[in-house]
């Protein structure tokens, strides 16, 4: 279940994946947090794209700690 939500975090088996699926989240939550960013200063819906920007902040948050948590073999 959880390598269909957070697929990048299955490949952190070794120190190298483990790199590789912080940066990709890192990324994925800078681009958006972006281009949210952007969409946020208009007016009218700027309020619901402020949401969506913290839920992708939470999602990338939550990859991260499990990509962790599989390098260190507590989730398998």
């Amino acid at each position: 279940m959880l390598s269909k939500i957070f697929p990048f975090s299955t490949r952190s088996n070794t120190v190298g994946g483990l790199i590789v699926s912080i940066a990709v989240y890192i990324v994925c939550g800078a681009v958006a947090g972006i281009i949210i960013g952007l969409l946020a200063k208009m007016p009218i819906i700027g309020f619901i794209f402020g949401l969506v920007g913290g839920i992708v902040d939470l999602y990338c948050l939550c990859g991260i700690i499990i990509s962790v948590l599989i390098y260190c073999k507590v989730v398998s």
